[in-house]
């Protein structure tokens, strides 16, 4: 007849998807009761009208019922509520022992509350009058109590499913994340080490004919593993950051290219405090070096741009080497940027990409699309090498 309230953090009315968009508190627990037990109520009086097969009566019972029911629902609220006040560790696990307490209280909420409406209806005289019409009212009782707690329990199952699921997408996101960063480490550690060894021997050569150049070299290699090293071990930067990174790395390649490479950062003043992955924007760099640049006799020119441009922010890597499909391939081309862009759908999905152009000029603009503003928390950084 009556009602089933919120059993743990649970309502019998979250069976309804609508229902489930509200966050769970006390007021929307009591008002879910009265809307259910009300919607018990309304039930019974029509089932007591088709069984009776008239409907003439059908204001008076329906009024008696929605009473006896709400009566009935919210003792069934207040009971759960204060049980899982008092042993909310239990309550939370649901054992056996709890579910035959809740049903022993419920059924007797059931009980109580039909005296309770038919003292209101009789009298206060009618209640409890007669014990002996207690024992009718007891298996009534149990059974609504079995089936409130089979709906709890049903929905207790649906949250634990959907949990669980949610929690499986999660650890196939966290795996593809590490895969990702995994191979990105492994192509860190095989480019690093080459462009150290290089530049170190650059340094060894000039060391007797030309050591004021050396020196030059040797400090813009310190200031470029000072940076890389800050961006490594942080876990998230800024555009300011990764263009000052890129800054050091081609002045050190300045030194060993000499006039051959030449290169100028243009970045819009707010842009340059906008949060952003380490290491985005160094495979770019290396790109446009070893696929511009190095391979023209004459080298070339790389420009960094960083603007906002229709609610993204756009770093853009250009250069007026030798263009898509002129430079020889290289071994390992085209790993640095399909790692990139790996590493772009883990962190944003769909809403950032990587755009390669090439210029009417000549060389490639190599374009960075973030959505805006960048989220702070950040894939912990790797260097993906050059495609």
């Amino acid at each position: 007849m009556p009602t089933t309230p919120a059993a743990s953090s649970n309502h019998p009315l979250e069976i309804i998807g609508l229902f489930r968009r509200w966050p769970r508190s006390t007021a929307r627990d009591l008002v879910y009761t009265a809307l259910w037990s009300s919607l018990v109520g309304l039930v019974m009086t029509l089932a007591t009208c088709a069984l009776m097969g008239t409907v003439r009566p059908i204001l008076s019972w329906l009024g008696a019922m929605l009473l006896t029911s709400n009566v009935i629902g919210f003792l069934i609220h207040g009971v759960l509520a204060a049980l899982r006040v008092a042993a909310p560790a239990a309550f939370a696990r649901g054992a056996w022992p709890m579910r035959l307490g809740q049903v022993l209280l419920i059924a007797g909420c059931v009980v109580l509350g039909l005296q309770l409406t038919d003292a209101l209806f009789r009298g206060p005289d009618a209640f409890l009058a007669r014990p002996g019409k207690l024992a009718p009212l007891l298996p009534l009782g149990t059974l609504i109590a079995l089936l409130t707690i089979a709906v709890l329990a049903a929905i207790a199952r649906r949250q634990a499913r959907e949990t669980e699921a949610a929690r499986q997408q999660e650890k196939i996101a966290e795996a593809a994340r590490l895969l990702a960063e995994s191979r990105l480490r492994a192509l860190q550690a095989q480019i690093e080490p080459h462009f150290l060894y290089n530049t170190l021997a650059n340094v060894v050569s000039l060391i007797g004919p030309a050591p004021d150049q050396a020196r030059n070299m040797l400090e813009h290699l310190i200031d470029f593993l000072r940076a890389g090293l800050a961006a490594s071990r942080a876990e998230h930067a800024t555009v300011g950051a990764e263009l000052d990174l890129a800054s050091a790395y081609l002045d050190v390649l300045a030194v060993r290219l000499g006039p051959r490479l030449r290169y100028r950062i243009e970045a819009e003043a707010d842009c340059r405090a906008l949060p952003i992955a380490p290491m985005l924007v160094q495979p770019l760099v290396e790109n446009a070096v070893m696929h511009g640049i190095e391979p023209q006799v004459a080298g070339g020119e790389i420009v960094l741009r960083a603007r906002r441009t229709d609610g993204l922010l756009s770093i853009e890597v250009s250069d007026d080497g030798a263009g898509l499909g002129s430079a020889p391939p290289r071994p390992g081309g085209g790993v640095g940027l399909a790692n990139l862009r790996e590493r772009l759908a883990s962190l944003h999905g769909i809403n950032a990409q990587v755009q390669l152009l090439e210029n009417q000029a000549g060389g490639v603009t190599s374009r960075l699309l973030l959505p805006l503003p960048v989220p702070v928390s950040m894939v912990p950084p790797s260097n993906p090498s050059a495609p």
